[in-house]
């Protein structure tokens, strides 16, 4: 479990006990079909519902610089985070490391089979509230031995973090101390696809400051 540290006060110290994965959590329902396509010439499912809130074993998150991984399938996502410790709303950057074989057939459980990598430092929500829609996602993908922008796209393309809490809450239960979310992502550029390191960013443009974190992918062998 990741240790957090601020300079926005003082630093959480709660664990987190529950981990949602918010999908299919963008604000324009063309967007939103344009990444149901992307996933859909994967093979994956269209969704049963917009947005989806996808349940993960919370001792998935981690802050580690490398991680591994069953087979060469998987590739990260982008997200902005934001967690409930110590009764305050906090923000992260993570990434919805995913396995997308299994994704073809299981969003819910290619969910369950990756870490979830997430920044060691995070925001008071408070501090990013009144400018949420500035702040800006990217990724860079090492892939091939070359490291390219993956993803690049402001959180203004997607739910708010209050909209889908208050989704959650409304259908499943309240947005408690230790509860952490991701809150959904934007298009890769290029199409999705694997990666033997993956970069994740988050900018705040109005207070010029961002919140990045670095992992490589230690690939493990699927034996039959």
């Amino acid at each position: 479990m990741p240790t957090f540290t601020t300079q926005d006060g003082a630093a959480p110290t709660a664990r987190v006990r529950t981990l949602v994965i918010a999908g299919w959590a963008g604000r324009d329902q063309a967007a939103v079909m344009h990444h149901v396509e992307e996933l859909a010439a994967l093979g994956v499912a269209p969704p049963s519902a917009v947005p989806l809130y996808y349940r993960a074993a919370a001792d998935l998150l981690t802050d580690a610089p490398t991680v591994q991984a069953l087979g060469a399938e998987g590739s990260g996502e982008a997200e902005a985070v934001v967690l409930n410790l110590g009764g305050r709303l906090w923000v992260g950057i993570g990434s919805d490391h995913t396995d997308r074989k299994v994704e073809s057939y299981s969003v819910a459980v290619s969910k369950q089979m990756c870490a979830k990598p997430i920044g060691s430092e995070l925001w008071s929500f408070d501090a990013v509230a009144d400018h949420w829609d500035e702040l800006t996602l990217r990724s860079w993908a090492t892939i091939g031995g070359a490291r390219v922008l993956y993803q690049e796209g402001a959180v203004a393309s997607l739910l708010p973090p209050r909209t889908l809490i208050e989704g959650w809450e409304a259908a499943f239960a309240p947005f408690s101390d230790g509860t952490a979310m991701f809150c959904g992502t934007v298009p890769a550029i290029g199409g999705i696809r694997p990666s033997t390191r993956f970069e994740i960013e988050l900018e705040d443009p109005v207070k010029g400051r961002k919140l990045t974190h670095a992992y490589d992918l230690d690939v493990l062998p699927v034996i039959a």
